[in-house]
């Protein structure tokens, strides 16, 4: 077992402050071993929403939760919506007799209520798939390859990892995604699915997509938003300035797992992906997750113009501006894109992740990072940004 000493501290801080905490993620990410780990000792209650058994004895939640003291743990919430509005009056009762740690697989805009009923009275944490800084950068192929879903990464072999995706993509199509109003056979969905891996690291054009699925160009954008909603996939919004160019406009789109992406490929060793045209696209995908666990995902974008020039990634962090390109390449120069992006963005430092070894300068304000660098590179820039 990994131990995520990141996400127990920040539950330890925010349960302190908050009288709800909700921990969210997708499904099999971890949350509820978490929440095992940080409740060990403190004497919770613990309701899981799955079982048949909690979900008989919560047809009355006032009467179980309502007298109850000290850490009550619930979940796999946004199976009960009902739950957040009574939460709302129990977090207000001073003194407060008991905290809620809340786990939920799905975005809070879909678990209806959250963000209405709780406002200023929840915290939020997301949880993400295993990270550099927790499994060590010398086993980045492995991350890499298997993605950061615990089991898999942590399968005895490659072939049990990706025989838990496939059941993990077929759970999201048949249980998941259902249960919000995604009720289409499997094959539609497992094909849309695709096509979204094969879209990885592009900009979303729905109508394309729709034409080939044979659906509207709006119900392929609620198959998207329901794949963003559950966590397994990444809509990265554009950035917009008024620099007197044409701008693209719409989302880019990830595969948030790399894991999950090479199963969606149809990709059967680490070998096929080292040959396969999306190469470069999942090394992007990956190294973007990795960053975004450290700078946080809430200011993040991405950059193109009509004219050519883009930036992969741009973070608004501590109140600078930072940029991220990702190469696949040992030593990548200084290109076009990245001159007018410093120039355009008006960026503070420009960071180019790559699988090589070797990091070192690359010009004023630009820096190449190597993988093996790059949590100890980013935490430095963390405290550099603080002062």
């Amino acid at each position: 077992m990994i131990e995520r000493k990141k996400y127990l501290e920040l539950l330890a801080t925010r349960i302190e402050h908050y009288p709800v905490v909700a921990l969210l993620g997708p499904r099999q990410i971890g949350k509820t071993t978490l929440a095992q780990q940080f409740t060990t000792g403190r004497g919770a209650r613990y309701f899981d929403l799955e079982s048949a058994a909690t979900q008989d004895l919560m047809r009355q939640p006032a009467a179980v939760l309502e007298p109850l003291t000290g850490l009550v743990v619930i979940d796999e919430a946004q199976r009960m919506p009902e739950l957040f509005p009574l939460l709302r009056v129990w977090a207000d009762r001073r003194p407060l007799p008991a905290r809620f740690l809340i786990l939920g697989s799905v975005s809070p805009w879909l678990m209806k209520g959250v963000t209405e009923s709780l406002a200023g009275r929840v915290s939020f944490v997301d949880v993400a798939g295993l990270g550099l800084g927790e499994v060590g950068a010398e086993q980045h192929r492995r991350l890499w390859w298997r993605g950061g879903f615990p089991v898999p990464y942590l399968a005895e072999t490659d072939e049990r990892a990706r025989q838990w995706q496939d059941d993990m993509e077929r759970t999201a199509i048949e249980r998941d995604l259902a249960q919000f109003g995604v009720s289409e056979t499997p094959g539609v969905m497992r094909r849309f699915w695709a096509m979204v891996a094969h879209y990885h690291g592009q900009t979303w054009n729905s109508s394309e997509i729709g034409r080939s699925l044979g659906v509207t160009e709006k119900t392929a954008r609620r198959y998207l938003d329901a794949l963003s909603a559950t966590f397994l996939v990444r809509q990265l919004p554009p950035w917009f300035e008024n620099l007197g160019k044409r701008q693209v406009k719409a989302p880019k789109v990830y595969i948030r797992d790399s894991g999950m992406l090479h199963g969606l490929l149809h990709l059967a060793s680490p070998q096929r992906l080292d040959e396969h045209p999306k190469l470069g696209a999942s090394w992007e995908g990956f190294a973007l997750e990795q960053v975004l666990q450290i700078t946080g995902e809430r200011d993040a974008y991405f950059w193109a113009t009509h004219g050519g020039a883009e930036l992969d990634l741009l973070v608004l962090w501590h109140g600078r501006r930072i940029g991220f390109e990702f190469k696949f390449s040992d030593a990548p120069g200084i290109t076009k894109s990245m001159h007018v992006a410093m120039a355009d963005l008006k960026l503070d430092q420009l960071l180019v992740v790559v699988p090589g070894k070797e990091s070192y300068d690359l010009g004023p304000k630009m820096e190449v990072v190597s993988i093996f660098h790059l949590v100890e590179r980013l935490g430095r820039m963390a405290q550099e940004l603080k002062a």
